[in-house]
């Protein structure tokens, strides 16, 4: 299902306004369900291995959608035969990767803390199009990035230079900085490829492309895994992450999107930061650390420098 397209005729414009209008509900309840994601696989996380969850997720997500888009399964088989390797390793990367790293760090680290180490994805993502796509990064980019890094140090580091001196971080922190380094290059890498595929039913083919990818290590898991035995907690779980957290996420991503644009749909993920804080304090009942505070207005200054005072800078010269 897809929105209708906004003709330019007399009274577009209001038309194309009430449209955008409309995108933000679905942006803001796509990155709340989102947040979600992060609460159930830390309430699971002493119960299911990581890699099951990413597996089931991806898999039923993947099921889910996979009728909607029926009209395109004849666009989306072309795709698969002639870039199977493409659509596997960009799959692997942004869902296999990236969820299985998060579903790791969040055994050893509050989901608040991961929800505001991915807020660096877009940060990274700056630097990673510098050397992948050759876009220029600029003074303020630069300084975003610097600022955002010392952020991310200060959260790993829990606030302690001696432990940053000496190399002593929280290993579940370092799974979900290498979490946020694969949504970047996962970003960076689908506008290189340019699949040429509508966004919903890429994301339906990248979602299974993933499970396979993660079917192996799930399997290993329920071998060596004493936490593989699904229980009523195990499959709540599941039953959130592959549903409102996956298929309808999902569905209102590309929602935001039609209507929003790419730009602003993304730029609202780090309501996403602020969804998972206030949901792990009242669901988790987790709290934010001086760290996690100071950490937070690195990264804020980063993301301010790098697009806002960049934006504004641009505008000027114009």
């Amino acid at each position: 299902m897809q929105a209708i397209p906004i003709v330019h005729q007399p009274g577009a414009p209001a038309v194309a306004a009430m449209s955008s209008l409309a995108g933000y509900p679905a942006a803001v309840l796509c990155w709340l369900l989102s947040a979600g994601v992060y609460i159930a696989a830390k309430w699971v996380a002493p119960e299911m291995p990581p890699w099951g969850l990413c597996f089931w997720r991806l898999a039923l997500a993947c099921a889910i959608l996979l009728p909607i888009v029926h009209r395109h399964h004849g666009a989306m088989l072309a795709l698969l035969r002639s870039r199977p390797l493409e659509v596997v390793a960009v799959g692997t990367i942004g869902l296999t990767l990236c969820q299985g790293m998060i579903y790791h760090g969040l055994n050893d680290t509050d989901a608040t803390t991961a929800g505001i180490i991915m807020a660096m994805s877009p940060i990274m993502t700056m630097v990673l199009a510098r050397f992948v796509l050759g876009e220029p990064l600029g003074l303020w980019k630069s300084l975003g990035a610097v600022a955002a890094l010392a952020g991310m140090l200060v959260i790993v580091a829990h606030g302690n230079i001696e432990a940053l001196v000496q190399l002593r971080f929280n290993v579940g922190e370092l799974w979900i900085v290498g979490s946020a380094f694969c949504w970047a290059l996962y970003t960076v890498l689908l506008r290189r490829s340019k699949f040429g595929l509508e966004l919903l039913p890429l994301v339906v083919l990248l979602l299974g492309a993933g499970a396979l990818v993660a079917l192996p290590f799930h399997l290993w898991e329920i071998f060596n895994d004493e936490r593989s035995a699904m229980n009523a907690h195990g499959l709540l779980a599941l039953a959130y992450l592959a549903g409102p957290g996956g298929a309808l996420m999902y569905y209102l991503y590309n929602q935001s999107v039609e209507t929003l644009g790419a730009s602003r749909a993304s730029m609202l993920l780090y309501l996403q930061t602020l969804f998972v804080a206030v949901l792990a304090y009242l669901l988790l009942g987790e709290s934010l650390h001086d760290y996690d505070l100071l950490g937070a207005a690195f990264i804020i200054a980063g993301v301010v420098l790098a697009t806002v005072v960049k934006s504004r800078a641009a505008a000027a010269k114009a």
